[in-house]
């Protein structure tokens, strides 16, 4: 990329320190031995941002599953009907539209999508396999796909969201009941729910190291060229934020210091969701440029000094676990945090974290100050824990425990009922640290 285009500087280049550090996990993946069908309703929108449920489904169809991959019903005058498409092989997107309100995974939603969901599914004999929600308010509509198994995967305590209802809270409560296997996106969440159900496991969300790497930038790519059109005429240094901007920002700490320092130019990527944008702070070095496609990510990071994760420290940032974390380190590029519990936790040596807004700025002035040995060193420590991060890795962990709890069960000598499942495909390998470490076997 031009010059103008990356962080300036022989210290803050890309190092493309990738490449020199081995990987992790050297064993293939596990593959299913025969077609295995897997059903998600999801609340997130396929096409919308491409965030914790595409990067498992999608690799979860590269090991063999049939991925389902059923969103919310879109509005019509018309009479109610399914759209289907392929972004990826062995993945479909089934996208419901229906007139009745209100919409999402409504109860009154389930009449009229139900007979078209199941014939659907029972054309293509995807009948029986296992659901997959990440929303609870799909539990009825669930039930079309006659699942052998359910899986939830809870990435968020829904009970801080500013419009959660008490129908959301209760549903919740029944899909802990029903399903047979729970995921929470982080240490913080599994342990606020490792009561409510007896195999619930931490999966923190995790990166594709490779897309973010700075080493894999083509300079005269449409990505490329989208970067410099989005902020090649912003002077540097630049620090800069990617994600859903809503109520857990800090609004008041992206004014303080844009206020601190004007000669730094703060670009935030995102959409906004959830909040007024009339609210969102306004300055001459404050940039928001909206959503941005998953691949225009890397270059735009690629010019950014330092990556921020500002989030208010409240009930609504208790329990996250943002994925961004990852994608910052990934891009080679310095991380200061807000004290997000399951950040200091998982990341604590490797992002700087500040709990003030002076101290905020001054970490970032730290960063942009850092010697070339010690950006050599935290560059390096960061790219190590990528790799133990990986979303292959968790595919690989969910792929083993998805077979499990699908499998036929069948009676052993002691007449207890077992999984009907190869024990070496229940031998995942494990990375390690905080948040992983029990990820292999039932928690209690």
């Amino acid at each position: 990329m031009p010059a103008s285009d990356i962080r300036p500087g022989a210290v803050h280049a890309p190092l493309g320190l990738q490449a020199h550090i081995p990987p992790i996990l050297t064993s293939r993946p596990a593959v299913a031995s025969r077609t295995q069908d897997l059903v998600v309703f999801s609340h997130l929108r396929w096409g919308f941002m491409y965030q914790r449920p595409q990067h498992l489904m999608a690799r979860m169809a590269r090991r063999g599953w049939r991925v389902f991959f059923v969103e919310e019903p879109r509005p019509t005058a018309g009479a109610a009907r399914l759209e289907c498409h392929s972004p990826e092989p062995g993945v479909t997107v089934v996208v419901p539209h229906s007139p009745v309100a209100p919409g999402g995974f409504h109860d009154k939603q389930v009449a009229v999508l139900a007979p078209l969901l199941s014939r659907y599914l029972d054309e293509r004999q995807a009948l029986g396999g296992v659901a997959w929600l990440d929303t609870p308010m799909a539990l009825h509509i669930m039930k079309t796909a006659q699942p052998r198994a359910v899986v939830y995967d809870c990435m968020d305590d829904l009970s801080t969201f500013l419009d959660a209802s008490r129908e959301l809270l209760l549903r919740e409560a029944a899909l802990m009941k029903q399903a047979d296997l729970v995921f929470t996106s982080g240490p913080s969440l599994y342990e606020a729910k490792r009561h409510l159900h007896p195999q619930l496991l931490c999966l923190p969300s995790a990166v594709d190291g490779e897309h973010f790497s700075p080493s894999r930038l083509r300079p005269g790519s449409p990505h490329a060229q989208r970067a410099r059109a989005l902020q090649g005429r912003l002077p540097h240094p630049r620090l800069g934020f990617c994600g859903v901007i809503d109520e857990r920002l800090d609004l008041d700490l992206l004014a303080h210091l844009a206020r601190a320092r004007p000669q730094w130019q703060i670009v935030m990527v995102g959409p906004v969701l959830r909040i007024d944008p009339g609210t969102l702070p306004k300055a001459p070095n404050l940039h928001w440029l909206g959503l941005q496609a998953y691949s225009t990510l890397p270059y735009l990071m690629a010019g950014w000094h330092v990556c921020l994760m500002p989030f208010v420290i409240n009930a609504s940032t208790r329990f996250i676990n943002p994925t961004k974390t990852l994608e910052y380190l990934a891009s080679e590029t310095p991380v200061v945090s807000t004290p997000v519990h399951d950040v200091v936790q998982l990341y604590g040596d490797v992002v700087s974290v500040a709990s003030t807004p002076q101290a905020f700025v001054e970490a970032c002035q730290a960063l942009m100050d850092e010697a070339p040995a010690g950006h050599l060193r935290r560059a390096h420590a960061a790219l190590q824990t990528v790799r133990t991060r990986s979303w292959e890795i968790a595919v690989n962990v969910v792929h083993r425990w998805l077979l499990r709890v699908s499998a036929p069960r069948q009676t052993d000598r002691d007449g207890a009922l077992r999984a009907a499942v190869p024990p070496e495909l229940l031998a995942a390998p494990q990375p390690e640290g905080p948040g992983w470490a029990n990820t292999s076997r039932p928690m209690s």
